[in-house]
């Protein structure tokens, strides 16, 4: 750690708002160029399978689901281009509307959960992951390192392929249920991690020691448990392993977690069936060879000889399919779009600016229907849509176009040969009767702060060829604890974004609520900032923190600009994952109590949660860019009685 922080103090700090574009490196002549692979030949022919327990508590109703990591070979390319090679999550599924049994599935995305509310579920997670990692393992990062003995490694560094023999053929896995109110034990931590062969991490939790039949846990195994309290909604789950996000979910590891509620009174007036699909998007870059393709030189390669501060694909696939068609028939669709990609945004329309309907956000429905043309989703955030085909003639082919930034906000914009199409739609033949949405979806409580504010900034470690890692409010990840709200508490986080990208909040456990966001005068709130932290730094005016030390908060209202913008009406819902955006001040509001407590608050100190959510290793909040949250942009939080 003390090599590492005075590596990091030897370059500067980037206060000021100009972003890491320059740093997106392109493939060469290695892949397969985007604009030769046919589109729209992947036909996407309805929801992904779904999982069915192996068994159900015939007292209590708690079912029992079995679910393994494995390497295996998917289509997601057209034929006749190859195969991929893909990490995904398998189990026992069948066909998510015709409800045929299909034995063991296992695909990515993978099959996905759908749950009922109230309803108990336990998932024994198996990792068989014994081979190599299919990307570079950068060992100089703080990762979930398996052997004790690489951890933060100061080089040499060898080229990859091969890198080094021992990381990259040892795989820590562990699930995390992305939008889930869980015990800290179920949550998938980073630390939680577990190998095929039985090495574990230091938060490493199972639930159960023996499954239900009374078959021991294997160490290679956990059993989570799952409440399912919550309102219906979509979440979804992915890895989460200590400084390995980025490629263990680039590999495949992600998969949708449905939560329904048999008292939903607006669930009966929504598409259903067929005319339902979640949507995972996501971006990839294949090799010559159909496999995926992921960076392997830093642009510090001499500190992280791997590491790259974001990727971004040159190909789109949904549900594992690149650039899919869909038939459609002249009806209305719910589609629960998820952004699964690494640090991709998406800002989606339809290529004959045809309306669309956004009804829910990550934490169930909004307030009411949201009528909009252009939607912009950013890695980890779901959005819940309804849209018509009924006027359209059969025979229609329209395509769901991206016209986002990479970076976003301010990077390169999409190729509109390539990154700018996302899918097509064919409308084949007629179906049935729209019917009208409810005006009033859900009733959203006003949420009242009953402790202090948190402020806290986003910024970025710049090196001599670019960024060397991210922060929240300074900090890394093994520094000192500083967020420790009240179990039953509402608290207000102001977050001032220093950097040039908009980075995706989120936080585990909780749903929360957006307030605002102001522009404030960036560079002089940033040295203001540091000049106050001077004490705090090895190198004054040098970020990291020392890691012993608790950052001093400065208040951004003399540094505001112009007037607070309220959130928009499709991010007046519960929210767990937030658009962040740079030269901007972020105002949230989060209750430590279940989203379905009926009023606006509860008592701090009490615990309404079906668990208690002081018990275990704590929780973490993040940037959703999972390159940035695999270098430092995360930071550990407890909750406390």
């Amino acid at each position: 750690m003390k090599n590492y922080m005075l590596t990091v103090l030897l370059t500067v700090i980037l206060l000021m708002p100009i972003g890491i574009q320059a740093f997106a490196v392109k493939p060469v002549a290695v892949t397969i160029d985007p604009k030769t692979i046919p589109k729209y030949v992947n036909q996407l022919t309805g929801p992904p399978p779904v999982y069915v327990p192996e068994y159900v508590d015939p007292t209590t109703g708690t079912e029992y689901y079995t679910v393994d990591m494995t390497q295996f070979s998917q289509r997601i390319l057209p034929s006749p281009l190859p195969m991929t090679t893909v990490w995904g999550y398998g189990g026992a599924a069948k066909d998510a509307v015709l409800g045929t049994l299909l034995g063991y599935f296992h695909n990515s995305p993978a099959p996905s959960f759908v749950t009922t509310r109230g309803r108990d579920i336990y998932v024994r997670w198996q990792n068989k992951l014994s081979g190599s990692y299919m990307f570079a393992v950068d060992y100089s990062l703080h990762w979930a390192d398996p052997t004790g003995t690489l951890n933060m490694n100061k080089g040499p560094f060898p080229a990859y392929p091969p890198g080094n023999p021992t990381a990259q053929t040892i795989i820590p896995v562990v699930p995390h249920l992305h939008g889930g109110e869980t015990q800290s034990t179920s949550d998938g931590a980073p630390d939680q991690w577990f190998t095929s062969s039985g090495l574990q991490g230091t938060g490493y939790w199972t639930e159960l020691t023996t499954w239900w039949d009374g078959a021991p846990i294997q160490a290679s195994e956990a059993v989570y448990h799952y409440y399912n309290q919550q309102p219906p909604t979509t979440t979804w789950y992915h890895d989460h392993a200590l400084g390995l996000t980025r490629i263990n979910v680039l590999s495949g590891l992600a998969g949708f977690y449905l939560q329904t509620d048999l008292a939903d009174t607006v669930a009966t007036s929504l598409p259903s069936g067929k005319y339902e699909a979640p949507l995972a998007i996501q971006d990839r870059t294949f090799k010559l060879n159909g496999d995926f393709w992921f960076p392997e030189v830093g642009v510090n390669p001499t500190i992280h000889p791997y590491w790259m501060p974001e990727f971004f694909g040159d190909t789109i696939m949904v549900n594992g399919l690149v650039w899919p068609n869909m038939n459609v028939e002249q009806t209305a669709y719910r589609f629960r779009l998820l952004d699964g990609s690494n640090a991709r945004f998406y800002t989606l329309s339809f290529s004959n600016k045809m309306p669309f309907t956004q009804i829910g956000s990550d934490g169930g429905y909004l307030p009411a229907p949201a009528a909009m043309t252009q939607l912009t989703i950013s890695p980890g955030e779901r959005a819940d849509v309804i849209v018509d085909f009924s006027k359209l003639p059969v025979g229609t082919k329209v395509i769901l176009t991206n016209t986002a930034k990479a970076p976003f906000p301010n990077g390169a914009k999409a190729d509109p040969q390539t990154t700018g199409q996302i899918m097509q739609f064919t409308v084949t033949a007629a179906g049935p009767a729209v019917t009208p949405l409810p005006t009033v979806l859900n009733t959203i409580p006003v949420l009242t702060p009953d402790a202090p504010r948190r402020i806290m900034t986003l910024t970025e470690v710049m090196g001599p060829a670019g960024p060397l890692g991210a922060l929240l409010n300074g900090q890394m990840w093994m520094g000192t604890l500083t967020e420790t709200p009240r179990v039953g508490s509402t608290e207000e986080w102001v977050i001032v974004n220093l950097t040039g990208d908009t980075h995706p909040i989120h936080l585990h456990l909780v749903q929360f609520q957006v307030v605002s966001r102001q522009p404030i005068q960036a560079t002089k709130y940033a040295n203001a900032w540091m000049a106050l932290n001077a004490a705090g730094t090895m190198t004054p005016g040098m970020l990291p923190f020392m890691a012993s030390y608790v950052p001093i908060p400065l208040d951004p209202t003399p540094y505001l600009q112009n007037k607070p913008v309220a959130p928009a009406p499709n991010e007046s819902g519960w929210k767990d994952t937030v658009q962040m955006n740079p030269g901007e001040v972020t105002v949230i509001k989060a209750r430590w109590a279940p989203i379905s407590t009926p009023t606006g608050g509860s008592t701090p100190g009490t615990n309404l949660y079906p668990f208690d959510p002081t018990f275990g290793p704590g929780y973490v909040w993040h940037c959703h860019i999972i390159d940035h949250e695999d270098n430092e942009m995360m930071r550990p939080y407890v909750v406390k009685p």
